[in-house]
């Protein structure tokens, strides 16, 4: 075999076949080329039968390229070679001997939308409360237990609330209807055949005899009972080969466990540990960031990447007055860059969360810069967003049928199709839009039970209608969300899925206040018509040179020429929830989620953050990130106004807030409002009219004046302005940062 393309240590690591072996592989290091090569080595120079040998990957593309790629290198055989994803391992195992455990080898598969049916049916017959125990939430719990390979035995024995009890007896009733059914969802894939050679060893036995060198990739993304499955395999000839980068493990909230490549020598006492550092993507300057901010985290390996190639230009740092100004800038330079001579493809704008798309998109629309979201859809496409501005198109306007028909049963209200099918019959024969004819549903022949459900749903909307003439954009969508139940529907969800869409509606509130703040008269249309105008783009096609936007997770795994970070601030990378957890495990995943970020850069890196930015609808402050803190000035190119000292400036926050839905304290606290914008819940015993505020004629404080707020404690007042609207107060809060609000919503106290 031709070694010339390897460097030293990449050759060390494919030679090494017999025992256990560790791959520690940095960032653009040459991990698949070294399993590759390791597979075609066991092949041609070992002469081990293709038929011996596994490599696992995690996905079904990154399979299928690896047997392409051996099979260029090797010549052929590769065919032979088991080379799959976990699930479609575990899956063919079951097939030919799950009836060893008292299934049928016929066996259903239940993909995501079965396993919600099953778990419906399941709640429904508990008759528990489906406001707090939501289908996702409790297939979330379940898929949890079982990923740390918990049984329901387990699960009931460690109860120790209601819920748990609940959950418990949830799980056991789903797991008694797949086993009734034949069928397994995608975790019991592995759930079931470990259990499989755990009570009959003798099957455990023929698969150890026959796959004699397993390969495993992505280990730092592997869980329990993944890690336990690839245990039992090995666990005879020891020949066991795992690549990772616990510096790149970013999955927790999937289930991965950094402890399993960690600990790799104390599960194989004689396992050797390679590690490539010499990295083939990124230049000099760009490693030399990202070694420094990994460096500050614990649970790590020590490792340095360093590469051959050139030095390279130095990561820029750029810190914006605003979120907004952040947003246009970096569309300013990319158009620049490419004015130059650059193409679109080559650049990538990763963020945190996908909230944070919806103002760079309007920017880059201005710009005329064309754009693809990966990993997402546009911010006004997503589904909770289109929700949203369904039921404001219907309190604005009742004939719009297309809007009512989507938020009828949004969330669920229980009017069937055969309802929503009487009721459009019934507006064309009267001549009447949809909503007029639910109006007088009484009048519709067989309407029968679903009347009952019409009447809440056009009751809402009435009431909606009433309140809108007198009520900033901004609370009413606030009051949309919570009154019609789909903040609290997603609350209940728990899932990250649900946590994001909480997060964009908050976003929706934001760009509902710059429009407020911005538009000359603001109204409900006028606001609806300028989402209408900045969301209507066309659908780009895959071949048009564009830039990508992604989160930080979605890019995981892929490289660009440019990148962009945005939103380096402490509060929104990290966020607050992470900064203050009292796990500092938290804080270590976000900084390695940073450092897949840095080193997905090849040639340039620019980080960029805000000192104010819109958050629920609030200005606030924030601190550059620590994780920017944490980069030697020397190795930063520093621009924007007093980035300089940005060593000294004090983490600022939103006292009581994590900067997302749901997880807000203060919204549904003490006092009338708060001058909180989220969109958590409202104080018991209010209803959204008595959040309507009359404008402030004159205050008690002034400039440089100590004043007491509700929510975000003592402070100094920096600025005041009279607004069109209100007075527009800037105040130093002690431990929230600095603080923009309107006076009439914060009611300060002199002190």
């Amino acid at each position: 075999m031709d070694f010339s393309v390897l460097n030293d240590r990449q050759a060390e690591a494919v030679r090494c076949t017999e025992g256990p072996l560790l791959i520690i592989a940095g960032a653009g290091s040459g991990k698949t080329r070294v399993l590759t090569y390791r597979i075609a080595y066991l092949m041609q120079d070992c002469g081990v039968d293709p038929w011996n040998i596994m490599a696992i990957t995690f996905t079904n593309k990154a399979a299928s390229e690896m047997r392409e790629r051996v099979n260029r290198i090797a010549g052929h055989g590769a065919e032979s070679v088991w080379v799959s994803t976990f699930h479609s391992a575990c899956a063919r195992i079951l097939r030919r001997y799950i009836d060893r455990i008292g299934y049928g080898t016929d066996f259903s598969i239940y993909d995501t939308d079965d396993s919600k049916t099953v778990m419906k049916a399941v709640l429904a017959e508990m008759n528990v409360d489906s406001k707090r125990f939501t289908v996702r939430g409790a297939l979330s719990v379940i898929s949890a237990a079982k990923n740390k390979m918990l049984s329901v035995e387990d699960m009931e024995a460690e109860a120790a609330s209601r819920d748990d009890d609940v959950y418990a007896a949830a799980y056991r009733a789903y797991e008694e209807r797949l086993r009734k059914n034949n069928a397994l969802d995608f975790d019991d894939l592995l759930v079931k055949t470990v259990e499989l050679f755990e009570k009959k060893p003798q099957v455990l036995e023929m698969y150890r005899d026959r796959l004699k060198y397993i390969m495993v990739d992505e280990y730092q993304d592997t869980n329990g009972v993944q890690f336990k499955f690839v245990s039992l395999l090995a666990e005879k000839h020891k020949n066991l080969c795992v690549v990772g980068d616990d510096d790149q493990s970013i999955y927790k909230f999937r289930g991965a466990d950094i402890s399993n490549i960690l600990d790799f020598e104390k599960v194989f006492p004689k396992a050797k540990v390679i590690k490539l550092e010499q990295n083939y993507r990124s230049t000099g300057a760009i490693l030399d960031v990202a070694n420094e901010v990994i460096k500050n985290n614990r649970e790590r390996r020590e490792k340095v990447l360093w590469t051959a190639a050139e030095e390279g230009r130095k990561v820029v740092f750029c810190q914006y007055e605003t979120g907004r100004e952040e947003a246009a800038g970096v569309a300013s330079d990319i158009k620049r860059a490419v004015l130059n001579g650059a193409n679109y493809s080559d650049f990538a704008i990763l963020y945190r969360t996908n909230a944070q798309s919806r103002a760079l998109e309007e920017q880059l629309i201005a710009k005329s810069v064309p754009y693809k979201i990966i990993g997402g859809v546009n911010f006004y496409a997503r589904k909770e967003i289109k929700d949203i501005l369904a039921y404001l198109k219907t309190i604005a306007n009742g004939r719009d049928d297309l809007a009512v028909k989507r938020i009828i049963n949004v969330p669920k209200r229980g009017i069937g199709k055969t309802s929503i099918d009487r009721v459009t019959d019934f507006a064309a024969r009267r001549g009447s839009s949809f909503f007029e004819a639910l109006v007088y549903a009484e009048n519709i022949p067989d309407i029968g039970s679903a009347l009952k459900k019409v009447r809440l749903f056009t009751g809402l909307i009435l009431r909606f209608r009433t309140i809108a003439p007198t009520m900033p954009v901004t609370e009413l969508i606030q009051t949309v969300c919570q009154d019609s139940g789909y903040t609290a529907k997603l609350e209940a969800d728990g899932t990250d899925e649900s946590i994001d869409r909480l997060e964009n509606l908050n976003e929706l509130v934001s760009k509902a206040a710059l429009y407020e703040k911005e538009a000359e008269n603001p109204t409900l249309s006028g606001f609806l018509e300028e989402v209408a105008l900045v969301a209507d783009i066309d659908e780009l096609s895959e071949d048009r040179d564009s830039l990508v936007l992604m989160t930080i997770h979605s890019a995981k795994g892929l490289e660009f020429e440019h990148v962009y970070i945005t939103g380096m601030e402490d509060g929104l990378f990290p966020g607050f929830r992470t900064i203050y957890d009292v796990d500092p495990s938290a804080l270590e995943e976000e900084r390695r989620l940073a450092y897949v970020g840095f080193t997905r850069a090849k040639k340039t890196l620019t980080l960029t953050g805000a000192k104010l930015r819109m958050m629920m609808g609030e200005t606030e402050g924030h601190a550059v990130s620590r994780f920017v803190k944490e980069i030697p000035d020397y190795l930063l190119d520093i621009k924007g106004g007093a980035v300089a000292a940005r060593k000294k400036e004090e983490p600022r926050h939103a006292s009581g807030g994590f900067g997302s839905l749901g997880y807000v304290n203060g919204a549904s606290g003490k006092g009338k409002y708060a001058g909180s914008h989220s969109l958590g819940k409202m104080p018991a015993g209010f209803t959204p009219k008595q959040f309507k505020v009359e404008r402030e004629t004159s205050l008690s404080y002034g400039v440089g004046d100590r004043v007491l707020h509700r929510k975000f404690g003592e402070g100094t007042v920096a600025e005041i302005v009279n607004g069109s609207k209100d007075f527009e107060v800037t105040v130093d809060f002690d431990t929230a940062g600095r603080k923009r609000m309107f006076a009439s919503f914060a009611k300060l106290e002199k002190l």
